[in-house]
């Protein structure tokens, strides 16, 4: 399943995401926001979906603000997540292919709405490429999570 979720800044961009990938029949959940609130904070967004990341770690999660940056910072406070900020395609399939990533985010301000859907789209297609160099790294981040 992915999951997706925005501060008001990825607000709108969140809502195209959402309707390009349920009509073209992928399983997205939307956790919200559902209306804007200027007052809102991304880290309250980062964990709703990084906590379904970690009910099952086969999940996909989508986070979305201004920048990318803070939303980043939070989801990757919890454990076994791995949320990397992309802002084109090949970028994107990168932190799949050689970082397992289980969250992507992206950069409302920064990218158009056509960016962000190919952006996501390659992510999406694009698998762990499983290598012993890859793995091992990855071991390592969670034996960090452990410190």
């Amino acid at each position: 399943m992915i999951y997706i979720s925005s501060d008001h800044r990825g607000l709108e961009l969140k809502k195209y995401l959402v309707e390009s990938l349920a009509s073209a029949g992928l399983g997205i959940v939307d956790l919200g926001p559902k209306d804007l609130d200027p007052e809102d904070d991304y880290p309250d967004f980062a964990k709703l979906v990084a906590e379904k990341i970690q009910e099952d770690f086969e999940n996909m999660g989508v986070l979305i603000c201004a920048n990318g940056v803070g939303i980043s910072i939070a989801a990757n406070k919890l454990d076994g997540i791995r949320a990397a900020l992309s802002w084109n395609p090949k970028h994107a399939a990168s932190s799949r292919n050689d970082d397992g990533t289980n969250v992507l985010v992206l950069p409302a301000d920064y990218i158009t709405k056509e960016e962000a859907l190919e952006i996501l789209h390659t992510w999406l297609s694009t698998n762990f490429s499983g290598e012993d160099r890859h793995i091992r790294r990855i071991q390592k981040i969670s034996e960090l999570e452990e410190l």
